[in-house]
């Protein structure tokens, strides 16, 4: 009885946690048409021009941007999974990830790319979501979560891993793997900066609103 009664709550729970990716990509979307049609082009406004100082707010600007319909199209199904699999863990805590992955991204994009070089995508968020579902697997606050988390990281490799390490070490021209290499760093310090700490029922119960959700 209570459990019937809690299911459509709970469902609605999880189905709002998996729609925030998808809002993200949505208005990637919007972005790119607006660009397509809007004279001018934002990537050079808004993208990461490496080493000037008024490249700096594509910091956070050029993650939603992208270079066409096939550079869009490219980061969407990727971008889409593993941005639902981090938004499992809760809805501020996918923001979280994004922001200090897009942050850590494109710090790393600004200072190592060759002066000049105007990157754009969410290639960068891509590989910071893997590298977030990968290390949080040993960070899990429980045995029970470790293993599942574990099972989620194993299928994430087998499926993307391949191409992960590709896109860092064999990226062909044109394609940044400052972006991406960062990216999977950016990931894998929220999953350590984020992670739940192991503690007693009566700390918990104490403090119900110390941890991202």
């Amino acid at each position: 009885m209570t459990a019937a009664a809690t299911s459509p709550r709970s469902t609605s729970r999880w189905a709002t946690r998996a729609l925030q990716p998808l809002i993200l990509m949505a208005i990637m979307w919007a972005i790119t048409a607006l660009d397509a049609v809007l004279p001018g082009s934002w990537v050079r406004v808004f993208g990461i021009e490496s080493w000037a100082l008024d490249g700096l707010d594509g910091i956070l600007l050029a993650h939603g941007l992208h270079s066409g319909w096939p550079h869009l199209i490219a980061n969407t199904i990727p971008f889409l999974v593993l941005g639902v699999l981090v938004a499992l863990d809760g809805i501020g805590r996918f923001w979280a990830v994004t922001a200090i992955v897009g942050v850590i991204a494109g710090v790393g994009t600004w200072i190592l790319n060759a002066p000049g070089t105007i990157t754009v995508g969410a290639s960068g968020m891509v590989f910071g979501y893997f590298g977030y579902l990968v290390v949080r697997a040993f960070v899990a606050r429980s045995l029970g979560h470790g293993i599942l988390y574990a099972l989620i990281a194993l299928t994430v490799v087998a499926i993307y891993g391949g191409s992960m390490l590709a896109g860092i070490f064999r990226a062909g021209d044109g394609i940044s793997w400052q972006a991406h290499l960062f990216g999977a760093i950016g990931g894998a310090i929220a999953a350590l900066a984020l992670r739940r700490v192991r503690t007693g029922a009566a700390s918990r119960s104490a403090e119900p609103h110390s941890r991202i959700r």
